[in-house]
């Protein structure tokens, strides 16, 4: 099976990209799971996201971008 883009490999057009709009949410960190991995109340429900990449604690709010956590935001006072 061969695949053909054509002369150009495939490109992201205007401001952001079209797969996820270089959006990042804030959600609450709920319960910390094994292998760098929380459940997380994004305000509509709860999902797993990654933690890997920041050091976060259960009651924080952290900055979710594609299901990876980039930063992590604090809790409330």
């Amino acid at each position: 099976m061969t695949v053909s883009w054509g002369e150009q490999a495939p490109q992201c057009y205007g401001d952001v990209c079209i797969t996820c709009s270089d959006e990042a949410v804030p959600v609450r960190v709920v319960r910390l799971l094994d292998d760098g991995l929380a459940v997380v109340d994004t305000g509509f429900g709860e999902e797993e996201v990654s933690v890997a990449l920041v050091s976060t604690k259960v009651g924080e709010q952290i900055l979710v971008h594609a299901k990876e956590a980039i930063a992590v935001l604090g809790s409330d006072p």
